[in-house]
């Protein structure tokens, strides 16, 4: 199911909402839970069915581990008690391991298997093997399955640590990690953070207001912004050649798609947890106003890029064992991050790229010359780096990519054939969105700035954006979201 429908917008989300605020407190964990796996399994059952499995295991895992911490069973309602201070004996460990194993192993099979197989056919076949030496799988990949991986593992590491306590009830721990709001494109939610929240959360009118104005600037992001670049992105990435102009509008059409998809549905997702009295991270702030790579992880998936921080980087050491491998650790934490994103040296070269600027960005040190330059010109040199590295992202092989890099530095074909793809991107329509998008980009306050202090006129703005952005709605074809495929 789709945020952007009409089965979503008046029948599932209405009815969730009046049965959730008609029910006693205790019973609106279940019905979260019981709305998410009809949210979820709407377009494949099978892919409900999957992720019960793994709750389960992640379940009973973090039942046990409480069992052999020693600690006491706190009732309902009251706070748990944490030690992190216990020793986290063998027992503990091995059901850490099995819930992760459980966990990345699903992952894997579902995401990796056919990567890795191409991958050795490919290595067999330059041995004279044959292409085909191991079969490919093709199976369908759960929607959304990375993001709800990496929160049920954020659950076991907290409660191994001592960070958390598991939950008692079953079906409370199918709401935090079935939770339809971020289940399936983020953000990424933590369990120590949703935990205190699951016991104890407040219901205001200005809470639920502000997740109204969230989901309708979200949804605008979406319709209004996101779709119309998606159509000159896409023209442009299916054009044989193209000029170098038109293929940086292009490009750029794609950076202002993939920011406005993207950051629309983490707003979304804020919003709807907001109505049910849930404060989720943010996500996003101004990411293309940063004015370094290193600024742009502070602002781009900011779940993402803290989850990678706090269960990667500091694990595998930080920066705290010398300079050689602080950079070696901030690479691998990228590639990982790259190959999360999709089973492809694609985003494996895109996550090269980021590592790489991030080591360098570290090296080069805050006295820089770089440091020195005008903060717009900082800016633009960043949007640059990170609008080239979107090629690799969004180009479905690594020659489409190449190839693309080569046109937007005026080595792509030129005559009638390259001249073909402008008459379908530089409409009025899209040129309008493209020039509102660079306002919206580096002219306006973010959804989290704008809703902190909702006025009366804000919240008119946001109804009239919401009754504008579903009657536009109606006028376009279902285009999911793009980290749907992730």
């Amino acid at each position: 199911m789709v945020f952007t429908s009409h089965v979503f917008l008046f029948y599932f989300l209405p009815l969730v909402l009046g049965a959730y605020y008609l029910l006693p407190f205790r019973a609106r964990t279940a019905l979260i839970a019981v709305s998410s796996y009809v949210f979820y399994g709407w377009a494949n059952p099978i892919w409900a069915v999957l992720m019960f499995f793994g709750s389960s295991v992640d379940y009973v895992c973090g039942v046990g581990l409480l069992k052999l911490s020693g600690l006491p069973d706190q009732p309902d309602g009251l706070p748990p008690v944490i030690d992190r201070r216990l020793p986290r004996t063998r027992k503990m460990k091995a059901l850490l391991i099995v819930s992760i194993v459980t966990n990345l192993g699903l992952l894997a099979i579902f995401k990796y298997t056919g990567f890795v197989a191409e991958n050795l056919n490919a290595l067999a076949a330059s041995l004279g093997a044959g292409p085909h030496a191991v079969p490919v799988l093709h199976v369908v990949l759960p929607v959304g399955i990375s993001f709800y991986t990496f929160k049920a593992m954020s659950y076991a590491i907290d409660v191994y640590r001592g960070e958390a306590r598991p939950m008692r009830r079953f079906t409370d721990y199918l709401c935090f990690e079935a939770f339809f709001p971020d289940l399936v494109a983020g953000p990424i939610i933590r369990y120590a953070a949703l935990e205190e929240q699951m016991r104890v959360r407040r219901h205001t009118l200005d809470k639920f207001a502000r997740g109204v104005a969230f989901f309708a600037f979200g949804m605008a992001k979406k319709i209004l912004l996101a779709n119309p670049m998606g159509h000159v992105a896409d023209t442009a990435f299916a054009a044989g050649t193209l000029h170098a102009p038109d293929a940086w509008f292009g490009l750029v059409g794609y950076a202002f798609q993939i920011y406005f998809d993207f950051s629309g549905y983490s707003d979304m997702a804020c919003g709807l947890a907001l109505m049910m009295g849930f404060v989720l991270i943010q996500n996003f702030d101004s990411p293309y106003q940063s004015d370094s790579i290193t600024d742009f992880w502070r602002r781009w998936h900011i779940s993402l890029s803290t989850w990678l921080r706090d269960y990667l980087y500091i694990p595998l050491g930080g920066n705290r064992r010398g300079e050689r491998r602080t950079y070696v650790n901030l690479m691998t934490v990228m590639l990982l991050g790259g190959l999360w994103h999709g089973a492809s040296w694609n985003f494996v070269l895109w996550g090269a790229i980021h590592g790489s600027m991030l080591a360098f960005e570290r090296a080069q040190g805050k006295a820089s010359v770089y440091q020195r330059l005008p903060r717009a010109v900082r800016v633009a040199l960043t949007f640059l780096v990170v609008c080239l590295s979107w090629v690799f992202f969004r180009a479905k092989t690594l020659g489409q990519a190449v190839a693309y890099i080569r046109a937007l530095f005026g080595a792509g074909a030129a005559g009638v054939a390259a001249d073909l793809p402008a008459g379908a991107m530089y409409t009025r329509l899209h040129v309008s969105v493209f020039i509102l998008g660079a306002l919206v980009v580096w002219g306006m306050p973010n959804t989290w700035a704008v809703t902190s202090r909702l006025s009366l006129p804000r919240a008119a703005g946001a109804l009239a954006l919401l009754a504008v952005s579903i009657l536009v709605m109606w006028t376009q074809s279902v285009n999911p979201f793009l980290y749907f495929q992730f």
